[in-house]
C-alpha cells in the first residue's frame, strides 16, 4: 500500500497509525475504497480500527489506531539473535484473537466477507498481545444466499493463497481458513 507512519493526533494526543498510499504501487483507489468501506462498516476487537481517511487530489491517507508490538510477522520472521521468543500462551493467544477476527468476517458480517489475504504480516498486535487483522484491501463481500464460493481473479500472497482458489478463481471462507493454518 504504501508507507506508515507513526503519528499523534492533535486534540487528544492519541498515537496513531498514518498509512499514505504509494501512488506508483500496485494497489489503487479500488483497494483504498474496500479498506475505507469495510472498516467503516466492521467493528470488532480483533479488526484494526479506522480512526479516519483522506482522499485529496490524489493523496490517499488512511488513519488508524496504533499497535505498539508491530504485526506477527515481525516477531515471527524478522526476529533479532537477541531478542526474546513469544511464549508459547502468547502465541496461542495471538492465533485465537487473529481466529476470531476472521470469525466475525465470515459469520457475524452481514453479507459475509472473505479476508482473501490472511498473513502474519497483516496480523497486528497491541500492548496486550491481542490480534487485530489489518489492511482490508483485497477483502471480497463473500458468496451470500445458497451460493458457496464468489468467482473473481486470484489476488493475496503467494504461498498464502489456496491452492483451489489458485486454480479455479472460485473464492470460499475455506480460502481463508487456508491461509490461516499456514
Amino acid at each position: 500500500f504504501g508507507v506508515v507512519y507513526r503519528g499523534e493526533l492533535k486534540d487528544t494526543n492519541e498515537i496513531v497509525a498514518v498509512k499514505q498510499l504509494d501512488r506508483n504501487g500496485f494497489q489503487g483507489n479500488r483497494e483504498f475504497l474496500v479498506e475505507v468501506l469495510m472498516l467503516s462498516l466492521l467493528h470488532h476487537p480483533n479488526l484494526v480500527k479506522l480512526l479516519g481517511y483522506c482522499a485529496d487530489g490524489d493523496q490517499r491517507i488512511l488513519v488508524y489506531e496504533y499497535m505498539p508490538l508491530g504485526s506477527l510477522e515481525d516477531h515471527l520472521l524478522d526476529v533479532s539473535a537477541d531478542a526474546k521468543p513469544l511464549e508459547w500462551h502468547t502465541r496461542m493467544k495471538i492465533a485465537a484473537g487473529a481466529a476470531k477476527g476472521l470469525q466475525c468476517l465470515h459469520e457475524t458480517a452481514n453479507p459475509p466477507v472473505i479476508y482473501r489475504d490472511f498473513k502474519a504480516s497483516n496480523i497486528l498486535i497491541d500492548e496486550d498481545y491481542n490480534a487485530k487483522l489489518s489492511d482490508f484491501g483485497l477483502a471480497k463481500i463473500g458468496p451470500v444466499g445458497d451460493k458457496n464460493h464468489v468467482s473473481t481473479r486470484v489476488m493475496g500472497t503467494y504461498g498464502y493463497c489456496a491452492p483451489e482458489y489458485a486454480l479455479t478463481g472460485q473464492l470460499t471462507k475455506m480460502s481463508d481458513v487456508y491461509s490461516f493454518g499456514i
